[in-house]
């Protein structure tokens, strides 16, 4: 297993890795993976717009690749049976977002990675304003 990671730190700190497989990334707790939409590059009007500032935008748009497993709940178990063996298993609060989804999102609240040449956006759930959901796009 071969994984390269490299950090360039710019005015945003951007990850650059270096990994086969994209289905081999986890998301953790409430992550979520985000390809953004590639943004108008010209106005109504008939302007182009430079990219910087597209990436200027206080709001993007791009759909969810991955999500993580949500946000973890406290254990039920009680206390005063502290001799009984406990599961460590862990619960989630699952997210609200699924695979697929447009997500409309903070850009201040998004870290950058960049995987196979393509950027990628980790969203916390938090920093999500709205989803968009199109059932026939999995039909």
């Amino acid at each position: 297993m071969y994984v390269c990671v490299s950090i360039e730190i710019t005015n945003n700190m951007q990850l650059s890795i270096d990994q086969k497989d994209i289905e081999k990334f986890l998301m953790v707790g409430d992550k979520v993976l985000i390809k953004p939409k590639n943004p108008q590059s010209q106005t109504k009007s008939g302007l182009y717009l430079p990219p910087t500032v597209q990436q200027g935008e206080k709001i993007q748009s791009g759909y969810i690749i991955k999500i993580g497993p949500g946000y973890p709940l406290p254990s039920q178990v009680e206390e005063s049976e502290v001799w009984k063996k406990k599961e460590d298993e862990v619960h989630y609060l699952p997210l609200q977002a699924h695979e697929g989804d447009l997500a409309i999102y903070l850009q201040n609240a998004a870290f950058e990675i960049k995987f196979d040449d393509e950027t990628y956006m980790i969203v916390p759930h938090s920093a999500i304003l709205m989803l968009i959901r199109d059932e026939s796009l999995f039909e």
